[in-house]
C-alpha cells in the first residue's frame, strides 16, 4: 500500500497535466454521462407511469436501454446537408456540449466535494450557461434549413429572455449570502433552524422564477417551442443525426441536471439537513440530502413534460419580459432592504 501511495504521489507530482485530466474525467464528466443515461430511462418510466403505459422493459429490463440508444446513435450515419456550412455544422454540437460540461467544475456535491472551489463560481456559472446558446444558433444557421433556422431564432430569443431573469434571481442570492462562492452560499443557509434558514423563504419569488427560468433555459416542456415537433419538425437540430445529434441530446440533459443541482444549492440549503443540528444524526448534513433535493427537482422536469401543454411563443416572451424580470428586479430591491435593516443575515 505504501508503494502504491508513493507511486501515486510521484505521478501526480511529475505529470500534473495528466493528473488534472484524470480528475476532470473522474469528477464531473463520467458521473455526469452516467447520470444523463439513467435520467433518460427514468424519464421514460415516469412519463409512462403518468400516462398509464409501460416504459422501457426489454433491454436489461429497461436499465440498459440508454446504452443501447447510445450505441445506435454512434453507429448511425451523420448526414450533412449539401448546402450547409460544413465547419460550423460540425462545430455547433461541441459548442453546445462543452459549456454544459464546463459549468460543472465549480458545482459542489458536498462539503469539500468540488473540482474547483473558486470565489467567483457564480459568475463562472452565468458565463458558461449563457454560452450554450451559440451552439444552438450555429446549428440552425449552418444547416441552411428554414425549420432549423426558425427553431434557432426561437431558442436564442427564449434563452436570452430567461437568462436575464435567472441573473437577477442570482443577484438576490448574492446579496443575501454576501458571496459568489457556491460553497459559501450553502454555508450562509446553515444554522440551527434547519429548513427555516434556507433562502427559499425570504427569496421565495426568486426561487420560483429561477426554477421556471431554468426549465425555459433548457428548452424543456412547456417551453419547448424551439423543438416544437408539431410546428417546426424538430427545431434547430432537425438536420442532425447519429453522434452529432447525441451531443445535443447529452448537452440538454446535462443542463437539466445542472439546474436541478443549482436550485438546492442557491435556495434550499444544498447538502444541509432540513432538520436542526440539535436533532443529532438526522440534523447532520451530507451529500445524501443534496441527492434527495436534486432528485425532487429533476422529477419536476419530467412532471412538467407529462402534464403541461406547450406555451405559445408570444406567451413565453410575455412571461419572461413582462412578468419575471419586473418581479426579480423588485425582489432584489426588497432583499437589499432586508439585508440592510438586519432582517436577513447570512449564517456563515
Amino acid at each position: 500500500m505504501d508503494q502504491l501511495l508513493s507511486l501515486f504521489n510521484q505521478v501526480t507530482t511529475e505529470f500534473p497535466t495528466l493528473w488534472m485530466m484524470v480528475k476532470i474525467l473522474l469528477l464531473p464528466i463520467v458521473p455526469l454521462i452516467l447520470a444523463v443515461a439513467f435520467y433518460t430511462v427514468t424519464e421514460r418510466w415516469v412519463i409512462g407511469w403518468m400516462q398509464v403505459r409501460r416504459g422501457p422493459v426489454y433491454i436489461g429490463k429497461g436499465f440498459l436501454q440508454p446504452f443501447a440508444d447510445v450505441f445506435k446513435l454512434l453507429f448511425k450515419e451523420i448526414i450533412i446537408p449539401s448546402k450547409s456550412n460544413l465547419f460550423l455544422f460540425r462545430l455547433a454540437p461541441m459548442l453546445a456540449l462543452i459549456p454544459a460540461f464546463a459549468a460543472w467544475s465549480v458545482v459542489p456535491a458536498g462539503e469539500g466535494i468540488v473540482h474547483a472551489n473558486v470565489n467567483a463560481g457564480l459568475m463562472y456559472l452565468l458565463a458558461m450557461t449563457s454560452m450554450g446558446v451559440y451552439g444552438i444558433i450555429l446549428a440552425g444557421w449552418a444547416s441552411n434549413s428554414k425549420y432549423a433556422f426558425l427553431g434557432a431564432m426561437r431558442a436564442a430569443a427564449q434563452v436570452v429572455s430567461y437568462e436575464i431573469a435567472m441573473g437577477f434571481a442570482l443577484v438576490g442570492v448574492l446579496i443575501a449570502s454576501g458571496s459568489l462562492n457556491l460553497t459559501e452560499i450553502v454555508h450562509a443557509q446553515g444554522g440551527n433552524g434547519g429548513i427555516f434558514e434556507w433562502f427559499m423563504w425570504p427569496l421565495f419569488p426568486l426561487f420560483i422564477i429561477y426554477f421556471i427560468s431554468g426549465v425555459a433555459e433548457t428548452n424543456r416542456a412547456p417551453f419547448d417551442v424551439a423543438e416544437g415537433e408539431s410546428e417546426i419538425v424538430a427545431g434547430f437540430h432537425v438536420e442532425y443525426a447519429g453522434s452529432a445529434f447525441a451531443l445535443f441530446f447529452l448537452a440538454e440533459y446535462a443542463n437539466m441536471i445542472l439546474v436541478a443541482f443549482l436550485v438546492p444549492l442557491f435556495f434550499c440549503g444544498g447538502w444541509l439537513s432540513p432538520f436542526p443540528e440539535s436533532w443529532g444524526l438526522i440534523g447532520k448534513g451530507g451529500p445524501h440530502w443534496l441527492a434527495i433535493k436534486v432528485a425532487f427537482f429533476a422529477f419536476m422536469f419530467l412532471w412538467f413534460r407529462a402534464t403541461f401543454p406547450r406555451y405559445r411563443y408570444d406567451q413565453i416572451m410575455r412571461l419572461g419580459w413582462k412578468v419575471f424580470i419586473p418581479i426579480t428586479i423588485a425582489w432584489v430591491m426588497v432583499t437589499g432592504v432586508l439585508v440592510y435593516t438586519g432582517v436577513l443575515v447570512p449564517n456563515s
